[in-house]
Parts: structure tokens; sequence; C-alpha cells
């Protein structure tokens, strides 16, 4: 998906099939990573999951031809973006949720939104959040905590070190993002994600090294589930899903593609209620609508600025 030319606004059934793609996928990872850990250690999962994903598409795209080799500059700046995405955001949460009970895990993941918008304003020059965005976040903070159901937490330890962990992971998801807007990556959208997760990946390889996580592999003990999983999160979670969410980067609002974040933990319970036999009840109903009403505030009733005003970036207000 190359971005558009300056000035025009993508096709607008591509920018919801994108969307669409962020919410979904990345909602059915939480069940799919799940899977993936019973019997693999999650750091090296995680890591092979996006080198491989990565190297395929970087391998596709420069068989193609249609592009030249990127430049040291480029891949630093790949590895920086894949660092702080992959390695501080996806790895953190990952071992964070060794010890931190997965509602609570979903409730600190919400706090994506609010960095991306105050990180966006007061260092990338981004618009002053309008009330409507702030009453968006309000509403989406308050989706989530209603989902999770705090009081079910209650009676549960909550480990520091943990929820310091996610919440510094979503920091850094928040600073890659928005590093990746005017990152001196390749003008090739597919050949940058590529380069990313090839980073991203290597990088969550030599942690997980680190670690000792080999000591954990057994191959004879990886379960058939495990490695269905395995494959749906690089065919799927990140060839479709990572590449949507940075090309949403491209041509939508930090606060519009931020959103999932809400939407993610509803398509999770969702998909635990249809796939787990879950129980959903009203609290999961009044939670969506309130995460519903949220994302609508927060992509459709963002003030416009003037057009002399508007600032040459790649960015939409959707």
């Amino acid at each position: 998906m190359p971005p558009p030319a300056a000035g025009r606004r993508p096709p607008f059934a591509l920018l919801i099939a994108a969307f669409a793609a962020v919410y979904l996928i990345w909602g059915s990872t939480y069940l799919a990573i799940k899977f993936a850990i019973e019997t693999m250690p999650p750091l090296l999962m995680a890591g092979l999951r996006f080198t491989i994903a990565g190297l395929l598409m970087y391998g596709w795209m420069r068989l193609r031809g249609s592009v030249p080799a990127p430049t040291r500059t480029q891949w630093r700046s790949a590895i920086i973006v894949g660092g702080l995405l992959l390695l501080g955001g996806n790895g953190l949460i990952c071992l964070a949720q060794l010890h931190v009970p997965s509602g609570l895990a979903a409730l600190l993941v919400a706090t994506v939104p609010m960095w991306m918008v105050l990180l966006d304003w007061l260092f990338s020059r981004g618009p002053r959040p309008t009330m409507a965005v702030v009453i968006g976040l309000v509403l989406g903070l308050g989706g989530i905590f209603a989902l999770v159901n705090p009081a079910a937490l209650a009676d549960k330890p909550i480990h520091p070190i943990g929820a310091a962990a996610i919440l510094i992971a979503c920091v850094s998801w928040s600073i890659g993002s928005l590093y990746s807007r005017k990152a001196p990556l390749r003008q090739s959208t597919m050949l940058a994600i590529g380069m990313e997760m090839i980073g991203g990946g290597v990088l969550l390889l030599i942690v997980g090294s680190l670690r000792g996580e080999w000591a954990d592999v057994h191959i004879d003990a990886v379960s058939l589930k495990s490695i269905a999983a395995f494959a749906y999160l690089i065919l799927i979670g990140a060839l479709v899903g990572y590449t949507a969410y940075i090309w949403l980067l491209q041509v939508a609002s930090p606060a519009a593609v931020s959103t999932y974040a809400f939407v993610n933990p509803v398509v999770a319970v969702l998909l635990g209620w249809l796939v787990a036999s879950e129980p959903m009840g009203p609290r999961v109903i009044i939670a969506s609508a309130l995460i519903v009403g949220a994302v609508v505030l927060i992509t459709l009733k963002r003030r416009k600025a003037p057009p002399s005003s508007l600032p040459p970036r790649r960015t939409i207000t959707i």
C-alpha cells in the first residue's frame, strides 16, 4: 500500500479496510499469542515471528527488482523503529504478561491513544487535542475500565515492575509510531516495513537469547496448536496487520490510528466468547458501546484547520 501523493486522500475503501485489519486482526492476536507461548518461549517466538515475516516481505520486494537496495542510514532508521515498536512495545508486554493479569495488561495498553495524542502535540508539532478528542479518550478508557472489570482484579496482587514495563512499552510503541512518520526510510512502504520487522525481530531474538530462552526450546514439545498460532501470527498478524498499521500512520492522524488500543480488547473478548465459550454479559455490551463512541469522536470529530495553516505532512483527518 503506497502512501498517497502529497495533498491527496487515499481511497476511502482502502482506509476502511486498513482500519478493519488493525482492529480485527490485532484483536485476534491476543488469543493467537496465548496459544503460541503455551509451548514456545515468548521473546524467541516474537523474534522469529517478525524476522520471518520481515524476510519474506523484504525478499519479495527486492526480488521484484522495483526498488534499489536501502542505504545504511535507512537501515539504521528501520532498526530504530523496529526496536521501539517490536522490542520495546511488543517484547516488554510479552514479558510483563508473565506476571501481570491479562485484564490489567489490556487496561494499561489502552493508554496508547493518550500517549500518541500527547506526544504528537508536544514533540511532533501535531494538532492540539480538541475537546472531542479528549472526551473520546476518556470514553475509551472508561470502556476498557468497564470491559476489564477492575473489581475482578481487586484480589490479585499487582506486580509493580510488570505494570511499569507495560506502561514503558506503551510509551515506546507511541514514540516508535510517531518517529516512523518522518524517519528517513525507503519510499517503498512495503520494503520499509520488511526492514523494520527484520530489525525488531533480530533485536527480540538477541534479548531472548540473553534471557536464556533457548534452554526452554523443546521442538518435540511444541504443540500443533502453537505451530498453527505461530503461522497465523506471521502470515496474518505481522504481514497483514503490521503492514496496515504502518500504512495508516502515513495517511491518518495518530489519534485515529491509536484507537486500535480501544477496539482490540473488545475483539479479543468477542473471540473468547465465540471460540472459547467465555461468558459475555451486559458489562461487555456497555463497554463496547463506550469504546465505539470513543472511536467515532476521535476519528470523525477532529477540528479542521484552515487550509492555509495546514502543515506539509502526509496526514489526513478522517
